[in-house]
């Protein structure tokens, strides 16, 4: 057994006296220290109080000024909300247009399939049927006059 060992870890602490002691010596190069410090900054420290409005009043400005740049010109501002907000709205009419062509298109379905005179208009204009006995006249296409190149031949 080696009792050197053991006894090196004890460790011896301190009076209470003692600890005041080192504690008081040290006191006096701290306070040295800090008031050299407060002379240092003093200057500096009276300045910025005596702007604190002007500081205070800036930082306002300059956070009022960037919330607006960010509610106008963010990826969700008032810019892209109007332009979203249009196009939404051009949709709109196009989805509206759409279904009115869907109905309208369903409602000539359905006539063709289920209306014999709707059946027969259809037959006699696109295809050109007739009954018998009818004569059907076809007038041509009219000519296709083209404008004249210049407007001299015009006056």
């Amino acid at each position: 057994m080696s009792f050197p060992r053991i006894f090196s870890k004890i460790r011896i602490v301190p009076t209470p006296e003692a600890r005041l002691r080192t504690l008081t010596q040290g006191a006096d190069q701290a306070e040295a220290i800090a008031n050299r410090m407060r002379s240092h900054f003093a200057p500096v420290i009276q300045r910025l109080y005596s702007l604190r409005t002007r500081i205070a009043t800036g930082a306002v400005s300059l956070l009022a000024i960037w919330l607006f740049a960010h509610v106008l010109f963010a990826s969700n501002g008032m810019v892209v909300y109007r332009t979203k907000r249009n196009e939404f709205q051009r949709l709109q009419k196009q989805i509206q247009q759409l279904q009115k062509d869907n109905a309208d298109f369903s409602n000539q379905i359905d006539q063709l399939k289920n209306d014999p005179k709707r059946i027969e208009k259809e037959a006699r204009e696109q295809f050109h049927y007739a009954r018998p006995g009818e004569v059907i006249y076809v007038s041509p296409p009219p000519p296709n006059t083209q404008p004249p190149a210049s407007r001299t031949a015009s006056k």
